[in-house]
């Protein structure tokens, strides 16, 4: 008999998926309902990317990106896990042109995208990292591959896509091209650059010895001697079979212990980039609607101070029409308003009504008496205090005005800035699955990287170019 408990409270993996899928499903609706009359460019491509991202999810589809330099045998990688030749592979260097993509099934459920790529040193420059950098952010999973010794250059590859905040092994291939105790020397040495000896500490931090694995995906063929009953003898090329069952059995054992969880992650990086950009672009289409509101709600915070007479429902004005105007500019950028953004704007806010309070400081000293004061007395003498009174109403008017301006201008900001962190936005998701990750996994060692802070800019944020 079933744990009734087991059926009401999924597994903390599941939950991830669930709650990554919930994510992007809230961030489509908020933005596919924008009315913004013809889509741009821009704002479709992030959506595009939210889609894409949450059909993986549905799917449970994982996508592994295979790097390396030229003749290390990354096709022939993918084509031993395949199991079939599908990938071009061949004596001459760059016979991968451009990034492919092909569908494997590893145990006959888990479906998974295997990205193959041209090396690293074919493609200089901008059109390099401008690959790299779109295959990286599909990826779930890097394979770096080499064929021996680590070469600076390769090195300097390796630690450039460690910027991607991606898992990654480093796979050793063509093995059988060396001796035993070569081989055995070199991958000593690979796993090594996970030690305190080497400078790089990121490296360090993501690639342990247990991510370094060796095969030969397509061997050399070796001379075998055939020997007949009647005594002859002859000698045969023989192709020995792919030593690929480290490098499945790695990818294997990763994805059963972390896999929906790394893919509910990747997922969430990829939405949170597309929708700080989606904000931003919101922003950017609104401008104009924006400044009008804005420029409206101050004149109207203005006009009420002014006229106003007493000075302490000035304040109370003064922060109803910053709270209507947060109100305004949230609804017509059709952005969440949550704790981040309150507490950044009820600071300002606070600045807006401390500008009030100083200006009916400033107003008695200048006019030696204050608005309210100015109409006491000017209710006793007639008009003689009515100048005191209009002069210290503009004043406090225009520190009004220039408040509200303030306010409106930060509640651009930090609406953008915050849509990650609504109760189901991505930051949000990613920090409640870091909190519950197994430290002993890869996804752990990735933490600080990938648990951005709200008070960050966006100058503060992990880049996620890997090559430049």
């Amino acid at each position: 008999m079933s744990n009734p408990e087991t059926a009401i409270n999924p597994t903390p993996i599941s939950l991830d998926i669930d709650r990554a899928r919930a994510s992007l499903q809230q961030s489509l609706a908020r933005y596919t309902n924008l009315e913004l009359g013809a889509v741009s460019p821009t704002l479709q491509s992030d959506l595009d990317t939210l889609a894409y991202t949450l059909t993986k999810l549905e799917q449970t589809s994982y996508s592994i990106a295979v790097f390396g330099l030229v003749s290390r045998g990354k096709s022939a990688v993918l084509n031993a896990l395949i199991g079939e030749k599908i990938l071009e592979v061949g004596p001459l260097n760059g016979v991968t042109r451009f990034p492919r993509q092909v569908r494997w099934s590893l145990d006959g459920l888990t479906q998974i995208d295997l990205i193959d790529t041209p090396g690293l040193d074919e493609i200089d420059g901008e059109a390099r990292a401008t690959m790299a950098a779109e295959v990286v952010n599909q990826a779930d999973l890097i394979l770096f591959i080499i064929a021996g010794d680590i070469t600076q250059l390769e090195y300097q590859a390796l630690r450039e896509l460690r910027q991607a905040h991606k898992p990654l092994l480093l796979v050793f291939n063509k093995s059988d091209l060396y001796p035993e105790q070569e081989r055995q020397t070199i991958y000593q040495q690979l796993q090594s650059l996970s030690e305190d000896s080497v400078s790089d500490e990121l490296l360090q931090r993501l690639l342990s010895a247990d991510e370094v694995v060796m095969v030969a995906a397509d061997p050399t063929p070796i001379q075998v001697r055939i020997e007949y009953p009647d005594g002859t003898k002859k000698y045969e090329w023989e192709k020995p079979a792919p030593q690929i069952e480290p490098l499945r059995t790695k990818i294997q054992e990763l994805l059963a212990r972390e896999g929906k969880s790394l893919l509910a992650i990747n997922a969430l990086v990829q939405a949170r980039a597309a929708e700080s950009s989606l904000a931003k672009n919101t922003l950017t289409d609104l401008q104009a609607e924006a400044n009008d509101l804005v420029r409206k709600f101050a004149g109207y915070k203005a006009i009420a101070v002014t006229a106003n007479p007493i000075a302490i429902f000035d304040l109370f004005g003064g922060v109803l029409v910053d709270l209507l105007l947060i109100r305004s500019l949230a609804k017509l950028y059709n952005l969440p308003t949550t704790k981040y953004e309150l507490v950044k704007l009820l600071n300002g806010i606070v600045f807006s009504s401390a500008s009030l309070l100083l200006g009916e400081v400033a107003t008695g000293i200048i006019f030696g008496v204050g608005k309210t004061t100015a109409l006491l007395v000017g209710s006793s003498l007639n008009v003689a205090a009515i100048p005191g009174y209009l002069g210290a109403g503009a004043i406090q008017g225009a520190v009004a005005g220039y408040g509200a301006y303030r306010v409106g201008k930060a509640a651009q900001i930090y609406l953008a800035k915050g849509s990650t962190w609504g109760q189901l936005g991505a930051n949000t998701v990613i920090q409640e699955i870091l909190d519950r990750i197994d430290d002993k996994t890869i996804i752990s060692r990735l933490r600080d990287e990938l648990l951005v802070k709200p008070n960050q800019t966006p100058a503060d944020l992990p880049s996620d170019s890997p090559t430049s």
